[in-house]
């Protein structure tokens, strides 16, 4: 059975599992300085919307609450228009964030607060309050500047400010295990080469299986059988498959999203059509006259597409194809603290002797995220307390 704290959580986004250099933590991944640096953009202005100079240590404030309106509501209108990419702006391997950068509803250049974030998955597509708070604080906890209180949805950037000590990175949401991660249903494994633009072979079998499976829409089962069949591509051509921690979930919540949030409104069948798929994941754009959900929705679906085909967390052992190894000691479903005790152990290893203002900050922030999702767990205090 799937919790409530991991359906709210896994809802947002997609795809997070493991970080770390530390050998204290052996399920956490070395990030790809390579490709890190590849994604790197050469302009280092920061917008002064986002509250002053890249590298400003800034006190980050407590979350915003729900909106005031929760209803259905016309998003694609007139004070957002789609802007095609300017050279230098960011995206990712999130097409719901995409989409709301090119829209305006985030920074158009790909780099936010978490406030401005959880604002824009509210305003844009009625995200739940707690959903919005407990997913946009676990990517910027793992991979945001937590001085400059910024988070890239795409890649490294220097607009987030200096980078924090090693072996933490602040390489935004595209760093491999994170909120990118094995298994993606539009974006290719890491281990290939690019883990975070759309890739139209797999859209392709997006398409295929909803049309094998589901009329031609996506749907819960379309989700579940594609879900399973992505976890079985991988064991069997990715010999570095990693299927775990904080990736085994969100991967789930990565197949129910476009059904909760890409579908309009107004429809009171909850499917997606390709047309309105391919403007989301490929064109990075809400389709004409596009109203959000008619109420605060979240991770709805996950238990029926989990049910499926379930699965246990684990990955390809020996870096050997087809030699897929269950882990017992990964997160799960069925014990929501054993996440908030995973990512507190990666923080430690990312932040091992923080002071200052970054001590400050990570003391605040992960406190605003035990606190939307956590409360029933034991709160640690690796950082201290203020």
């Amino acid at each position: 059975m799937v919790s409530k704290p991991f359906a709210v959580l896994t809802a947002f986004l997609f795809t997070l599992a493991t970080l770390s250099t530390s050998s204290a933590f052996p399920n956490l991944q070395i990030p790809n300085r390579d490709m890190m640096k590849r994604q790197e953009v050469e302009d280092s202005s920061a917008s002064q919307a986002r509250g002053g100079r890249p590298g400003q240590g800034v006190d980050p404030p407590p979350p915003p609450g729900p909106l005031s309106f929760d209803g259905l509501k016309l998003v694609n209108d007139r004070d957002h228009p789609w802007r095609p990419l300017r050279n230098g702006d960011l995206r990712g391997p999130c097409p719901g964030l995409n989409t709301l950068a090119s829209h305006g509803y985030l920074p158009r250049d790909g780099v936010a607060t978490p406030a401005q974030i959880i604002t824009a998955v509210q305003e844009g597509f009625n995200m739940d309050n707690g959903a919005a708070i407990g997913a946009t604080f676990l990517g910027h906890l793992l991979n945001g500047n937590q001085v400059t209180n910024l988070l890239s949805i795409g890649g490294l950037t220097p607009k987030t400010g200096p980078p924090p000590p090693a072996p933490a990175h602040a390489g935004g949401l595209s760093v491999h295990g994170t909120f990118e991660g094995d298994a993606g249903l539009t974006r290719a494994d890491e281990f290939f080469g690019d883990n975070h633009s759309f890739n139209q072979t797999l859209f392709d079998k997006f398409v295929d299986f909803s049309n094998r499976y589901g009329g031609g829409f996506y749907n819960l089962t379309v989700a579940g059988e594609l879900r399973f069949s992505r976890i079985q591509d991988s064991i069997a051509t990715n010999p570095q498959f990693a299927f775990k921690n904080v990736r085994y979930l969100t991967a789930y919540g990565e197949t129910v999203f476009p059904i909760n949030f890409f579908v309009d409104g107004r429809e009171t069948e909850r499917k997606l059509s390709m047309e309105a798929a391919a403007s989301f994941f490929r064109d990075m754009k809400f389709p004409p006259d596009f109203h959000r959900s008619s109420h605060p929705t979240s991770g709805e679906g996950i238990d029926q597409v989990f049910a499926a085909h379930p699965w246990l967390p684990g990955g390809n052992a020996d870096g050997q194809l087809n030699n897929y190894v269950v882990d017992p000691t990964s997160a799960t479903f069925t014990d929501p603290c054993s996440l908030y005790v995973f990512v507190v152990g990666a923080l430690q290893g990312l932040y091992p002797n923080p002071t200052g203002i970054l001590r400050r900050n990570l003391i605040k922030n992960l406190g605003y995220w035990y606190n939307n999702g956590f409360s029933e767990c034991t709160e640690l205090h690796p950082f201290g307390q203020l």
